[in-house]
């Protein structure tokens, strides 16, 4: 359980989100700490977020194969 606080000016902004959202004050606060949560991890990238990069395509790959004249022979 959580008690807070609030000034007039807080309450009256909390009242019109909660009205134009048509939601309660602990589904927006459970909205706004998880938000808040997010931004304090750091951002995965690509690879990551797809589980890392592949560890066995480029194993046995020859050391030319990225070679745009290499690549425009295999095709």
């Amino acid at each position: 359980m959580l008690s807070i606080n609030l000034d007039r000016e807080t309450e009256a902004y909390l009242a019109e989100i909660i009205a134009q959202e048509n939601s309660t004050s602990e589904e927006l606060l459970k909205k706004l700490i998880y938000q808040h949560w997010q931004t304090l991890k750091p951002r995965q990238t690509l690879a990551q977020r797809r589980g890392g990069h592949p560890k066995n395509l480029l194993q046995d790959a020859a050391p030319d194969a990225s070679l745009r004249e290499t690549r425009k022979q295999i095709k």
